[in-house]
């Protein structure tokens, strides 16, 4: 069916089920669920491409979970990231098919790693205030870059909101507002690039009902995490991302 056997269908909804859980739980991974999980058994181009419509609704969640107007005051503290990710996305997604995935996996999985293991093991990287606008803008650089070529940019932000202490819900906002922004371009991208194609496209839509299904549990979740614990499962997903990152690179 569209490519794909029955039993690959079935694991897809099932790790679809299970990453929209942890994003609603804490805000992000899903994508990065996603894409290391497929990759195990399907092909680069069509992991990717099913993971791109249930990102893109999920985000809308996430994004006007409090309302429009938390939504765009988020946008406008954030403004120089997204507008990073909004220019380089388009540029890095006509790479897809000559940077080769495990290089890419491997040099974002690794600083993930590092960040992690340095995070949880009590050390922090602080954020000087009034070195904001540089760093914003250049991890927005970052961002974009990896995500036109992968499906993920966020772990870019999720170091800097680490990094600033930001609140948990404000987080969660930010990052529902700066994924729905990529995962927009991303689509856009990909319909021009063929990744999302008549074969592709309906799997996609497909995997958007596991998706909210799980990610309503995992709103239920958040809610009752206090902003300590909510930091360490952070750092520990993150960290978890980076070694399935590094996996696939090594793997090739």
């Amino acid at each position: 069916m569209f490519g794909m056997e029955v039993w690959q269908i079935f694991a897809a909804l099932g790790v679809t089920l299970f990453a929209g859980f942890v994003k609603g739980a804490v805000g992000f991974a899903m994508p990065m669920i996603m894409l290391s999980s497929f990759a195990s058994f399907l092909p680069p181009h069509q992991a990717l491409a099913l993971l791109i419509l249930p990102t893109l609704v999920t985000n809308v969640m996430q994004a006007f979970r409090q309302g429009v107007g938390a939504a765009v005051g988020s946008i406008k503290n954030y403004r120089l990231f997204i507008a990073m990710i909004i220019v380089f996305i388009p540029i890095s997604a006509t790479l897809v098919d000559v940077i080769p995935q495990p290089v890419m996996y491997a040099l974002l999985g690794a600083p993930i790693l590092g960040f992690s293991i340095w995070q949880i093991s009590g050390r922090q990287i602080p954020m000087p205030t009034r070195h904001r606008a540089v760093t914003e803008t250049g991890l927005g650089v970052i961002a974009g870059l990896y995500g036109g070529i992968s499906g993920i940019w966020g772990p870019p932000l999720i170091i800097y909101l680490i990094s600033i202490d930001a609140p948990k819900q404000e987080a969660v906002r930010i990052l529902g507002v700066v994924f729905l922004t990529g995962a927009i371009i991303l689509t856009g991208s990909h319909l021009v690039s063929g990744v999302l194609n008549a074969q592709t496209i309906p799997l996609s839509l497909l995997m958007i009902l596991p998706a909210l299904a799980g990610m309503k549990l995992g709103f239920k979740a958040q809610d009752q995490l206090d902003p300590v614990r909510f930091r360490w499962w952070t750092l520990i997903l993150l960290g978890v991302a980076g070694l399935n990152l590094l996996r696939r690179a090594l793997m090739g």
